[in-house]
């Protein structure tokens, strides 16, 4: 006897026939997400630099932890700059300095993935291989993508790139100022980044002044003055966290530099005394004031804290060789000069006695 199906059956075979994308629901649920300004791609929150994406690049979203959103980028890359492995992860990329990831073949660039990262393969052509990556990326320098920009009908209209701080439209010789000048930020607003290449901090808005305190190549480290609401013995706008940054020794921070830039730390140091930035000191502006200490822990390496000139009275009546605790942000990892951290003081205090050394 020949037994018909259903009415219901009929149904269910005749939508899982005509609706795309069955088979994959959580594929599509992903938020559809757009880089904001230019940022970079971790490994781990904070952690193992993949590369950069640029302003516009599109992405899924998965799970947040914090201010960390896990993300899953595509694109195309060139088949000469990677190299064969096996597992998921069945390329990498092998070239010095990086490489390019495309839109398409030849395209628009997305971004720039560092030497070593670990790719999936998804599909190739002549010369070219798309490619998956799942990392972490700043929630705060990401936006929700619009349908319309999600399914590629309209075109993004990113803010400037990092490579354009200082540029203020109808004044380009603010690009070449003396240190110490203000210059007006042009219309669109720039990324305020932790250091050449770094994580961004924030969002200039149009029109904000800052003060060129020295520079670097292409980069210019700023000075940014303003206002925050705080009230007296509130949280006001202050997230609450840690009260005191992790400790950490100077010997991690060079081991992993890149992966320090940007953070704030504590470190146990004995000052060694006051000085002032020569020319030759790049990471610093010339003149700018800074503390000599010498690291409490992995061999005894120097540190450098570049001090803003208001606080120079904190450090009146701490001799040569005094322990000191100092919180600070990383400016450099790895000094250009000397290959020692870098350090902005964020807060000083004396070691208690004691304290290993």
């Amino acid at each position: 006897m020949l037994h018909l199906p259903s009415a219901m059956h009929v149904a269910i075979l005749a939508a899982m026939v005509v609706a795309p994308g069955w088979a994959s629901p959580d594929a599509s649920a992903q938020q559809q997400l757009s880089v904001r300004v230019e940022e970079n791609l971790r490994a781990q929150p904070n952690g193992t630099l993949l590369g950069t994406l640029e302003p516009g690049a599109r992405l899924r979203e998965g799970v947040r932890e914090g201010q960390w959103s896990e993300v899953t980028v595509e694109g195309w890359i060139w088949l000469e700059s990677l190299q064969q492995r096996s597992g998921t992860l069945n390329l990498v990329v092998s070239v010095s300095g990086g490489e390019n990831l495309r839109s398409q073949p030849q395209g628009s660039v997305m971004g720039r993935l560092a030497i070593g990262t670990l790719l999936e393969e998804l599909e190739r052509r002549p010369g070219w291989v798309r490619v998956r990556r799942t990392g972490w990326m700043w929630r705060p320098s990401l936006e929700t993508a619009s349908v319309a920009e999600a399914s590629g009908q309209t075109a993004p209209q990113p803010p400037p790139t990092q490579s354009q701080v200082g540029r203020a439209p109808g004044n380009q010789s603010d690009v070449a100022t003396s240190n110490g000048a203000w210059i007006r930020i042009g219309s669109r607003g720039l990324p305020l980044l932790a250091g050449p290449g770094g994580d961004t901090l924030g969002v200039t808005g149009p029109g904000t002044e800052v003060q060129v305190l020295g520079r670097q190549g292409n980069w210019s480290r700023v000075r940014l003055e303003g206002w925050i609401w705080t009230p007296e013995g509130q949280a006001g706008g202050v997230e609450s966290g840690e009260a005191t940054p992790p400790e950490v020794s100077a010997a991690d921070i060079v081991a992993s530099p890149d992966a320090f830039l940007g953070r704030v730390v504590t470190l146990t140091l004995q000052f060694i005394s006051l000085e002032r930035a020569e020319r030759v000191r790049t990471d610093f502006y010339e003149g700018e004031p800074f503390l000599l200490t010498r690291a409490s822990q992995g061999g005894g390496g120097f540190v450098y804290v570049a001090l803003p000139p208001e606080r120079l009275g904190e450090v009146q009546g701490i001799a040569p060789l005094d322990r000191i605790v100092v919180t600070g942000r990383v400016r450099a990892g790895a000094g250009t000069l000397t290959g020692s951290p870098i350090l902005d003081l964020q807060g000083l205090r004396r070691a208690p006695p004691g304290s290993d050394f």
